[in-house]
Protein backbone atom coordinates (compact mmCIF):
# COMPACT_ATOMS: atom_id res chain seq x y z
CA UNK A 1 0.00 0.00 0.00
CA UNK A 2 1.60 3.09 -1.26
CA UNK A 3 2.03 5.70 2.11
CA UNK A 4 0.57 9.07 1.31
CA UNK A 5 -0.31 12.11 2.79
CA UNK A 6 -2.54 12.21 6.02
CA UNK A 7 -4.77 15.27 6.96
CA UNK A 8 -6.67 15.95 10.34
CA UNK A 9 -9.86 17.52 9.66
CA UNK A 10 -12.38 18.76 12.13
CA UNK A 11 -14.55 21.81 9.84
CA UNK A 12 -12.37 24.31 11.42
CA UNK A 13 -11.15 27.20 9.35
CA UNK A 14 -8.01 26.01 10.27
CA UNK A 15 -8.29 22.44 9.81
CA UNK A 16 -9.44 23.25 6.21
CA UNK A 17 -6.17 25.78 5.35
CA UNK A 18 -4.05 22.87 6.54
CA UNK A 19 -6.39 20.59 4.30
CA UNK A 20 -5.60 22.55 1.19
CA UNK A 21 -1.49 22.97 2.45
CA UNK A 22 -1.70 18.93 1.89
CA UNK A 23 -3.00 18.48 -1.15
CA UNK A 24 -0.48 21.04 -2.54
CA UNK A 25 1.58 18.81 -1.34
CA UNK A 26 0.50 15.52 -2.02
CA UNK A 27 0.33 16.55 -5.94
CA UNK A 28 4.16 17.82 -5.51
CA UNK A 29 5.39 14.11 -4.06
CA UNK A 30 2.48 12.09 -6.66
CA UNK A 31 1.21 10.60 -3.26
CA UNK A 32 -2.61 10.27 -2.47
CA UNK A 33 -4.37 12.52 -0.19
CA UNK A 34 -6.19 11.12 3.19
CA UNK A 35 -8.70 13.37 4.85
CA UNK A 36 -8.88 11.53 8.72
CA UNK A 37 -12.06 12.88 10.21
CA UNK A 38 -11.79 12.18 14.54
CA UNK A 39 -15.41 12.01 15.97
CA UNK A 40 -15.24 11.93 19.90
CA UNK A 41 -17.43 9.87 21.58
CA UNK A 42 -19.55 11.76 24.23
CA UNK A 43 -19.54 10.00 27.48
CA UNK A 44 -21.99 11.62 29.18
CA UNK A 45 -25.64 10.58 27.81
CA UNK A 46 -27.21 13.99 29.30
CA UNK A 47 -24.71 15.84 27.70
CA UNK A 48 -25.70 14.10 24.41
CA UNK A 49 -28.95 14.44 24.17
CA UNK A 50 -28.76 18.14 25.04
CA UNK A 51 -26.45 19.49 23.42
CA UNK A 52 -26.67 16.98 20.06
CA UNK A 53 -29.31 15.36 19.82
CA UNK A 54 -29.46 11.92 18.67
CA UNK A 55 -28.03 11.87 15.80
CA UNK A 56 -26.54 15.24 15.33
CA UNK A 57 -22.99 13.95 15.62
CA UNK A 58 -22.87 11.58 13.08
CA UNK A 59 -24.76 13.12 10.12
CA UNK A 60 -22.87 16.47 10.54
CA UNK A 61 -19.63 14.43 10.48
CA UNK A 62 -20.83 12.61 6.98
CA UNK A 63 -21.87 15.78 5.77
CA UNK A 64 -18.77 17.97 6.05
CA UNK A 65 -16.38 14.75 4.57
CA UNK A 66 -18.59 14.70 1.59
CA UNK A 67 -18.68 18.65 1.53
CA UNK A 68 -14.99 18.38 1.62
CA UNK A 69 -13.86 15.45 -0.38
CA UNK A 70 -16.48 16.86 -3.57
CA UNK A 71 -14.89 20.08 -3.15
CA UNK A 72 -11.20 18.92 -3.09
CA UNK A 73 -12.06 16.87 -6.34
CA UNK A 74 -13.31 19.73 -7.76
CA UNK A 75 -10.41 21.93 -7.23
CA UNK A 76 -7.88 19.12 -7.91
CA UNK A 77 -8.82 17.38 -10.34
CA UNK A 78 -6.59 13.77 -10.92
CA UNK A 79 -5.76 13.63 -7.13
CA UNK A 80 -6.65 10.63 -5.14
CA UNK A 81 -8.41 11.63 -2.08
CA UNK A 82 -10.10 9.13 0.28
CA UNK A 83 -11.69 10.35 3.63
CA UNK A 84 -11.93 8.10 6.87
CA UNK A 85 -14.14 9.04 9.90
CA UNK A 86 -12.89 7.31 13.18
CA UNK A 87 -14.31 7.56 16.29
CA UNK A 88 -12.17 8.39 19.18
CA UNK A 89 -9.44 10.85 20.34
CA UNK A 90 -7.96 13.15 17.71
CA UNK A 91 -4.54 12.88 19.09
CA UNK A 92 -5.07 8.74 19.47
CA UNK A 93 -6.59 8.50 16.00
CA UNK A 94 -4.34 10.57 14.50
CA UNK A 95 -1.05 9.18 15.40
CA UNK A 96 -2.14 5.87 14.65
CA UNK A 97 -3.11 7.13 11.35
CA UNK A 98 0.88 8.53 11.04
CA UNK A 99 1.94 5.42 11.24
CA UNK A 100 1.57 4.39 7.49
CA UNK A 101 2.03 8.16 6.24
CA UNK A 102 4.49 9.69 4.47
CA UNK A 103 3.52 13.05 6.30
CA UNK A 104 0.56 14.48 8.93
CA UNK A 105 -0.68 17.90 8.00
CA UNK A 106 -2.65 19.58 10.89
CA UNK A 107 -4.17 23.09 11.38
CA UNK A 108 -2.53 25.64 14.26
CA UNK A 109 -5.00 28.16 15.53
CA UNK A 110 -4.38 31.68 15.80
CA UNK A 111 -3.94 33.55 19.28
CA UNK A 112 -6.36 36.52 19.18
CA UNK A 113 -4.40 39.78 20.21
CA UNK A 114 -1.18 38.48 20.98
CA UNK A 115 1.71 37.88 18.85
CA UNK A 116 1.60 33.98 18.11
CA UNK A 117 -0.20 31.14 17.69
CA UNK A 118 -1.01 27.86 19.56
CA UNK A 119 -0.32 25.28 18.81
CA UNK A 120 -2.95 23.51 20.89
CA UNK A 121 -2.91 19.86 22.73
CA UNK A 122 -3.65 17.77 19.64
CA UNK A 123 -1.39 19.36 17.80
CA UNK A 124 1.43 18.87 20.30
CA UNK A 125 0.94 14.89 21.15
CA UNK A 126 0.85 14.66 17.40
CA UNK A 127 4.13 15.90 17.05
CA UNK A 128 5.19 14.76 20.13
CA UNK A 129 4.69 11.19 19.30
CA UNK A 130 5.28 10.25 16.14
CA UNK A 131 8.35 9.61 14.03
CA UNK A 132 6.93 10.70 10.50
CA UNK A 133 7.30 14.55 9.28
CA UNK A 134 4.45 16.63 11.21
CA UNK A 135 3.42 19.85 9.46
CA UNK A 136 1.69 22.94 11.24
CA UNK A 137 -0.56 25.34 9.06
CA UNK A 138 -2.44 28.55 9.95
CA UNK A 139 -6.06 29.85 8.73
CA UNK A 140 -3.95 32.55 7.15
CA UNK A 141 -2.47 33.84 3.59
CA UNK A 142 0.30 31.48 3.00
CA UNK A 143 3.11 32.01 0.92
CA UNK A 144 3.71 29.87 -2.37
CA UNK A 145 6.78 31.31 -3.78
CA UNK A 146 9.01 32.37 -0.55
CA UNK A 147 12.15 30.69 0.26
CA UNK A 148 12.07 27.19 2.50
CA UNK A 149 13.83 27.74 5.85
CA UNK A 150 15.73 25.32 7.77
CA UNK A 151 16.73 25.91 11.76
CA UNK A 152 20.17 23.70 11.76
CA UNK A 153 22.20 23.21 14.71
CA UNK A 154 25.67 22.88 13.16
CA UNK A 155 27.14 20.91 15.98
CA UNK A 156 24.61 18.00 15.79
CA UNK A 157 23.62 17.84 11.93
CA UNK A 158 21.21 15.47 11.08
CA UNK A 159 20.96 13.89 7.97
CA UNK A 160 17.62 13.36 7.85
CA UNK A 161 16.24 16.83 8.58
CA UNK A 162 18.82 17.76 5.94
CA UNK A 163 17.31 15.97 3.27
CA UNK A 164 13.77 16.87 4.42
CA UNK A 165 14.69 20.58 3.94
CA UNK A 166 16.19 20.41 0.65
CA UNK A 167 13.91 17.64 -1.16
CA UNK A 168 10.92 20.38 0.23
CA UNK A 169 12.78 22.92 -1.33
CA UNK A 170 13.86 21.16 -4.91
CA UNK A 171 10.09 20.26 -5.37
CA UNK A 172 9.29 24.10 -5.03
CA UNK A 173 11.87 25.28 -7.17
CA UNK A 174 12.54 27.44 -4.22
CA UNK A 175 15.75 28.58 -2.49
CA UNK A 176 16.89 27.06 1.06
CA UNK A 177 17.74 29.48 3.62
CA UNK A 178 19.33 27.59 6.16
CA UNK A 179 19.92 30.05 9.38
CA UNK A 180 22.41 29.14 12.26
CA UNK A 181 22.89 31.55 15.07
CA UNK A 182 25.97 31.65 17.20
CA UNK A 183 26.34 32.50 21.06
CA UNK A 184 27.34 36.03 21.98
CA UNK A 185 30.69 36.72 24.00
CA UNK A 186 30.30 36.55 27.58
CA UNK A 187 31.11 40.26 27.79
CA UNK A 188 27.47 40.85 26.15
CA UNK A 189 25.65 39.33 29.22
CA UNK A 190 28.16 41.22 31.51
CA UNK A 191 27.90 44.30 30.25
CA UNK A 192 31.05 45.01 28.85
CA UNK A 193 32.86 46.94 25.91
CA UNK A 194 32.02 45.29 22.63
CA UNK A 195 35.33 43.74 21.09
CA UNK A 196 34.66 44.01 17.07
CA UNK A 197 37.58 42.07 16.56
CA UNK A 198 36.37 39.15 18.35
CA UNK A 199 33.06 39.19 17.02
CA UNK A 200 34.37 39.45 13.57
CA UNK A 201 36.39 36.23 14.20
CA UNK A 202 33.56 34.16 15.84
CA UNK A 203 31.26 35.29 13.10
CA UNK A 204 33.68 34.32 10.56
CA UNK A 205 34.36 30.97 12.45
CA UNK A 206 30.70 30.06 12.67
CA UNK A 207 30.00 30.75 9.00
CA UNK A 208 32.79 28.43 7.94
CA UNK A 209 31.20 25.65 9.69
CA UNK A 210 28.02 26.04 8.59
CA UNK A 211 29.56 26.14 5.08
CA UNK A 212 31.41 22.94 5.51
CA UNK A 213 28.19 20.99 6.60
CA UNK A 214 26.19 22.35 3.66
CA UNK A 215 28.71 21.35 1.14
CA UNK A 216 28.14 17.33 0.79
CA UNK A 217 24.45 18.83 0.93
CA UNK A 218 24.64 21.58 -1.61
CA UNK A 219 26.56 18.94 -4.17
CA UNK A 220 23.96 16.62 -3.94
CA UNK A 221 21.68 18.80 -4.94
CA UNK A 222 22.89 21.17 -7.40
CA UNK A 223 19.77 23.06 -8.56
CA UNK A 224 18.84 23.86 -4.95
CA UNK A 225 19.99 27.73 -4.07
CA UNK A 226 20.93 27.96 -0.93
CA UNK A 227 21.67 30.58 1.54
CA UNK A 228 23.65 30.21 4.33
CA UNK A 229 23.04 32.90 7.35
CA UNK A 230 25.19 32.76 10.29
CA UNK A 231 24.03 35.43 13.22
CA UNK A 232 24.90 36.17 16.81
CA UNK A 233 22.08 35.68 19.05
CA UNK A 234 18.99 33.95 19.70
CA UNK A 235 18.35 30.87 16.66
CA UNK A 236 14.55 31.38 17.91
CA UNK A 237 14.40 34.95 17.01
CA UNK A 238 16.58 34.64 13.75
CA UNK A 239 13.83 31.49 12.80
CA UNK A 240 11.16 33.34 13.54
CA UNK A 241 12.18 36.44 11.89
CA UNK A 242 13.60 34.24 8.59
CA UNK A 243 9.80 32.87 8.64
CA UNK A 244 8.10 36.18 7.30
CA UNK A 245 7.42 34.95 3.35
CA UNK A 246 8.64 32.09 3.67
CA UNK A 247 6.82 28.96 1.79
CA UNK A 248 7.80 26.39 4.83
CA UNK A 249 9.91 26.47 7.99
CA UNK A 250 11.59 23.45 8.78
CA UNK A 251 13.01 22.10 12.37
CA UNK A 252 14.21 19.13 13.94
CA UNK A 253 12.88 17.41 17.07
CA UNK A 254 15.32 15.23 18.84
CA UNK A 255 13.04 11.45 19.57
CA UNK A 256 14.10 10.74 23.97
CA UNK A 257 11.90 9.79 25.92
CA UNK A 258 11.80 11.41 30.11
CA UNK A 259 9.64 10.80 32.81
CA UNK A 260 8.06 14.15 32.09
CA UNK A 261 7.57 13.04 28.48
CA UNK A 262 8.27 13.89 25.26
CA UNK A 263 10.57 17.01 24.72
CA UNK A 264 10.13 19.78 22.39
CA UNK A 265 13.33 21.94 22.17
CA UNK A 266 12.77 25.78 22.66
CA UNK A 267 13.87 26.63 19.00
CA UNK A 268 11.24 24.18 17.85
CA UNK A 269 8.67 25.37 20.21
CA UNK A 270 9.37 28.78 19.34
CA UNK A 271 8.78 28.11 15.79
CA UNK A 272 5.45 26.08 16.17
CA UNK A 273 4.11 29.13 18.14
CA UNK A 274 5.17 32.20 16.46
CA UNK A 275 6.68 31.48 12.90
CA UNK A 276 4.15 32.86 10.11
CA UNK A 277 4.17 30.36 7.55
CA UNK A 278 3.58 26.82 7.70
CA UNK A 279 6.38 24.76 10.00
CA UNK A 280 7.35 20.87 9.67
CA UNK A 281 9.03 19.20 12.59
CA UNK A 282 11.29 16.34 11.68
CA UNK A 283 11.65 13.95 14.11
CA UNK A 284 15.14 12.87 14.08
CA UNK A 285 17.34 10.67 16.51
Amino acid sequence: MMRGVVVGLDGSAESRAAAEWAAGEAKRRFLPLKLVHVVEVVLEPMALAQFLGADTRPQGSELLAREVVEGFRERHPGLDVAVEQTPGRPAEALTREAEDAELVVLGSRGLSGIGGFLLGSVGQAVVTRTRQPVILVRAVEQATDGPVVLGLDTDCPDDTLLTFAFEAAARRVTPLRVVHAWNLPPYFAYGLPVDPELDAALGKQDAATLSEVLHRWKEKYPAVDVIEESRPGSPAVHLVDASHGASLVVVGRRIRRNPLGAHIGPVTHAALHHATAPVAVVAHD
